[in-house]
């Protein structure tokens, strides 16, 4: 059985192939050809333990993610199967997949719901999702200009994405919280966040607002007034977003209609309607789940074995 490092998923996958494949994914599930096994979180003393997974036909597999979180510190692991016969494929570290996918998911959700034309993006957080993001965002969403807001590090980042992609025409620079909002086309949250990040109030008419940092169910990085504000709201799974999101979870009664929250399938594969009006707010809620880490585990593996044969 083979077990595939960090470092070797590193080497072997990327957002251009990632970007693609999770897209795969999301279609089969919103065909109703995938399931999901919601995250399902064990705590005991100082340590939790939760589960994830899906079971993916088309690409012929099964797994599920198992990690830890100690004093906020995440350590991840994947088992992949077969799907046809039971066979385990592979164990994986999981650090690597889960900084991509999270990332590569939310250019499929820029692709689809930011207004035709977004080249200004703000970027909450400077930690490995917001890194993430911003690379993301450089390369693979037509942004041009990047404000990075965050407590530290943001003008180290802001120094790295100009010195990557400068050449491109891309431009970066530390912000205040206003600034970065002031025209921004999207913008993404990818905090710690316990309470909201900024006032609704100042998110421009037709921006995309990805908030991706927290899948607890008592934090949020967005405020009422962003939801109120919003046209539609998207989501990975419906059912589990009800039960942590917690930018959704803690909005006032009322400000949620959940039977018109979308999943990010269903926009993909044509079912609902995307982005409708160029002065629509949307909102794009992530917390993560098992579909996205399964369809990046077999995509890791299968470019493993073709390039050992």
């Amino acid at each position: 059985m083979i077990h595939l490092t960090d470092r070797q998923i590193d080497e072997l996958i990327g957002f251009e192939q990632a970007i693609p494949a999770l897209e795969s994914a999301f279609r089969e599930l919103a065909r109703g050809a995938a399931a999901v096994q919601r995250r399902v979180r064990t705590t005991a003393g100082a340590t939790k333990l939760s589960t994830l997974g899906a079971v993916l036909p088309e690409a012929d597999v099964a797994g599920a993610k198992v990690y830890t979180t100690i004093g906020g510190q995440f350590n991840f692991v994947i088992v992949l199967f077969r799907a046809s016969d039971g066979q385990c494929l592979a164990t994986l570290d999981a650090n690597a997949i889960t900084r991509l996918r999270t990332a590569a998911t939310t250019m499929l959700a820029v692709r689809r719901l930011a207004r035709a034309g977004a080249r200004t993006a703000a970027i909450f957080g400077t930690g490995v999702q917001g890194r993430a993001h911003a690379h993301a965002l450089a390369q693979f969403a037509g942004i041009e200009t990047l404000r990075i807001v965050g407590l530290e590090g943001d003008a180290e980042l802001a120094r790295s994405l100009n010195e990557a992609y400068g050449a491109r025409g891309v431009s970066a620079s530390a912000a205040s919280a206003a600034q970065a909002l002031d025209g921004a086309d999207v913008i993404v949250t990818a905090t710690r966040a316990a309470t909201p990040l900024f006032e609704g109030r100042d998110v421009m008419p037709g921006a995309l607002v990805a908030a991706i940092g927290s899948s607890l169910p008592h934090a949020r990085e967005i405020d009422d007034a962003t939801l109120a504000r919003a046209g539609r709201i998207v989501v990975e799974l419906r059912d589990q977003a009800r039960e942590e999101a917690g930018d959704l979870v803690l909005a006032a009664p009322g400000v949620v209609d959940w039977a018109s929250v979308a999943e990010l399938g269903d926009v993909l594969e044509g079912l609902v309607p995307g982005r409708q009006r160029d002065d629509e707010i949307i909102v794009y809620k992530a917390v993560g789940f098992g579909l996205q880490d399964i369809a990046l585990a077999a995509l890791a593996y299968r470019t493993h074995v073709a390039r050992t044969r």
